[in-house]
């Protein structure tokens, strides 16, 4: 979704030059993150966690903070994309939407206010939409800074990729994208997906407490079912090791990206979301 202010219009050709840079840049209340591009490299990659969850206007003065003090960031960019991470969304199948009723898809799982401006997304790949609530304060600081832009909610770059990369799956599939305290979870039945959801966690054991109670609800096996993480999680990880205790085919996926980079990430399956968002 390309966007400015609610009623701005949606380019602006004083604000983009042509360049070869893009910016990407993920935000959620415990963190941000945000890479560069390079016609098909990744030039830059950067992760900051917050000591404790922010409130949206926290946020975006964390952001601020973040241009005044990376000088990669004072470049002229041909692309920017923002990724608003949030629990604030819901799917709805393609052939039931109405955009005349955002409002209420979101009210029955979402606490939202009657000021919060409602968005969604298209995903393609199983014809449904994804609606949401993005973080306007920031959505407004970033076209009064670069002009037009696109954004999007990360459960829509992640259903998205993990349908592209398992367009093939044969098999019922649990992937899991870790973030320091949220996670988010999308279940496949072969290629179809049946679930995907955002919890909060704070231990390891409320994590496999919503991870194993998913599993029941969609009356999974875990001893046939396959697990597959990506985010912030290693081997070494009391998640990664929770949930192979209880979970018999656990591993780790991964972005099949096809980028070079100056310096590589420390796995082939961390900042997920951040670098499919091009």
């Amino acid at each position: 979704m390309e966007t400015g202010r609610k009623h701005m219009a949606p380019t602006n050709s004083s604000f983009n030059k042509l360049t070869d840079l893009d910016l990407s840049i993920q935000l959620s209340l415990s963190g941000l993150s945000f890479c560069i591009k390079k016609l098909n490299t990744i030039v830059y990659l950067k992760e900051v966690i917050f000591d404790k969850q922010l409130n949206p206007l926290a946020v975006l003065n964390e952001l601020k903070d973040l241009f005044r003090t990376e000088t990669a960031l004072n470049n002229t960019f041909s692309n920017v994309v923002i990724i608003h991470d949030n629990e604030l969304a819901t799917l709805v199948p393609s052939a039931l939407f109405d955009k005349n009723y955002l409002t209420d898809y979101l009210k029955f799982n979402s606490k939202i206010l009657k000021s919060d401006f409602i968005a969604y997304d298209a995903i393609t790949e199983n014809n449904s939409v994804n609606v949401y609530v993005p973080y306007v304060n920031i959505n407004n600081f970033i076209y009064d800074k670069f002009g037009a832009f696109t954004y999007k909610h990360v459960s829509t770059v992640l259903i998205a990729s993990i349908l592209k990369i398992e367009v093939n799956c044969n098999e019922t599939k649990v992937y899991i994208n870790v973030s320091s305290k949220h996670f988010e979870i999308v279940v496949l039945d072969k290629n179809k997906l049946l679930l995907a959801n955002y919890f909060k966690y704070s231990t390891k054991e409320d994590f496999i407490y919503y991870t194993l109670f998913t599993i029941e609800q969609l009356k999974l096996n875990t001893e046939t079912l396959s697990l597959r993480f990506l985010g912030a999680i290693t081997l070494d990880d009391p998640i990664y090791k929770i949930a192979y205790k209880y979970i018999r085919n656990v591993g780790f996926g991964k972005r099949n990206d096809g980028f070079k980079y100056l310096e590589q990430p420390e796995t082939d399956y961390c900042n997920f979301t951040l670098l499919k968002s091009f």
